[in-house]
């Protein structure tokens, strides 16, 4: 789930590489669906998506739906950022959530004044467009 690195070119950084083991987790974000990594050996689920369990090791893992719930962990408010496209978009708000299946996911609060931000807010996943993909960002709860 890598970005582009080059700048050089114009490249943006913020577009996901779908590979055939990630493809399923982005068609089911362009459908505005979340899809988490989940261990049948464990019955733990994990992000970002691996071929094994970083639990217990097993690699009997699979897609499962999540909720799309979550709670605030922690965030910063960007106020600078130099590659493409993000400058355009300060300030914004880059944040680590606690997903409701349990695993912790990096992602960007939108839709909220940054005051408003408080540690365990409930967030609920929504979309960006970005180009040819749609990527997981949280919002409080319309």
């Amino acid at each position: 789930m890598s970005g582009t690195v080059s700048g050089a070119s114009g490249a943006r950084f913020d577009l996901p590489e779908a590979d055939a083991f990630t493809r399923p987790y982005w068609d089911a974000a362009a459908e505005g669906r979340l899809l988490l990594r989940h261990c049948a050996a464990c019955d733990r689920s994990h992000h970002y998506p691996r071929e094994f369990c970083p639990h217990c090791w097993s690699e009997d893992v699979a897609w499962r739906p999540a909720s799309g719930r979550a709670t605030l962990y922690t965030w910063s408010v960007v106020h600078r950022n130099d590659l493409p496209p993000f400058g355009g978009r300060v300030p914004y708000t880059a944040a680590v959530v606690d997903l409701a299946e349990g695993p912790r996911m990096m992602t960007e609060v939108v839709q909220c004044l940054p005051t408003a931000l408080r540690v365990g807010m409930e967030l609920e996943v929504t979309f960006r467009d970005a180009g040819a993909v749609r990527v997981p960002v949280f919002r409080p709860p319309v």
